[in-house]
């Protein structure tokens, strides 16, 4: 076909993860980039609405246009945001004008009035894509917004403990404690050891620390006074943390750890291995602090 390398990886990706799907369902395809304004606004519209329309066979898919230039062009995307329906591989109808939740519902149900969609539950593996968009935006720092997207594939798939656990944290991070503390309480048994869980109640369990303001201050002043005392110390670093402030939190237990890594049975190394937990092993930040970490403790 005369493609080079990259570009036959490319087609690759985007057979298994648009075309192929596109077979049976109707797949909503989303071209965006980081840099565009417009594209974040529609995002949770997107997300929403695919959820919502699972069921009836409707998944969502993104292409970021600077990632996969090669399909963008064979697209022929001039601007930002494009969305089209796909079925079957081919596109069946120009999304982009529906920018809001009515709008695209509209267009949606009018294509599956007229389109063989196969309509159940949603398998496993379409869960991905949104489990992924979850993800993502808790990495943005949005609570709220990740939290309903969470909410909305519990809903979809009640027994996925990757689902639960993003809810919880979701409502974590935006301040919904109790609210976090209940789902939790609720989740099936067969899956509280689940690890997504076991991270969802680390975070809870850390969030609990979180001072207001002026105690949190009080404590940054008696850590600051009082380097040599390792209990200041970590009572500041798990206020911290719970605050939102990770360096600070971080810098002041690695600087336990060099100091002392035994006391009090290591504390400050198993407190530094719980935020892991919490925040997800597999983030930037929690990569850059282990070899950090890995450092003190083998130099």
């Amino acid at each position: 076909m005369g493609l080079n390398l990259e570009e036959q990886k490319a087609v690759d990706r985007f057979r298994q993860q648009v075309a192929e799907p596109s077979m049976t369902k109707l797949v909503i395809l989303d071209f965006w980039a980081e840099w565009c304004g417009p594209c974040k606004a529609l995002t949770p519209v997107l997300e929403k609405v695919a959820a919502e329309y699972a069921e009836k066979g409707v998944v969502l898919a993104k292409v970021n246009v600077d990632e996969e230039q090669f399909i963008a062009s064979q697209f022929q995307v001039r601007s930002i945001p494009t969305v089209y329906a796909l079925f079957q591989g081919q596109p069946v109808a120009d999304l982009t004008s529906a920018r809001t939740e009515s709008q695209l519902r509209t267009m949606l149900d009018q294509l599956l009035a007229k389109l063989p969609i196969q309509a159940g539950e949603t398998p496993t593996a379409d869960l991905a894509p949104l489990l992924a968009m979850g993800e993502e935006v808790l990495a943005s720092g949005d609570g709220e917004r990740a939290a309903d997207i969470f909410m909305q594939i519990v809903n979809m798939a009640p027994d996925n403990a990757e689902a639960h656990g993003g809810l919880v944290r979701g409502l974590v991070m935006a301040g919904r404690l109790e609210e976090a503390e209940a789902v939790l309480e609720q989740i099936d048994p067969a899956l509280s050891a689940d690890p997504f869980v076991e991270r969802a109640r680390a975070a809870v369990t850390l969030a609990k620390d979180r001072p207001d303001d002026n105690e949190l201050a009080t404590l940054r002043a008696a850590a600051a006074e009082r380097p040599a005392d390792m209990e200041a110390q970590l009572a500041f670093a798990s206020a911290a943390f719970a605050a939102g402030e990770r360096d600070a939190a971080a810098d002041t237990l690695l600087a336990m750890i060099s100091a002392d890594r035994d006391w009090n049975e290591g504390a400050a190394k198993a407190k530094l291995l719980q935020m892991f937990e919490a925040i997800g092993l597999e983030d930037p930040w929690v990569a850059a602090t282990r070899r950090k970490l890995s450092t003190i403790l083998f130099g």
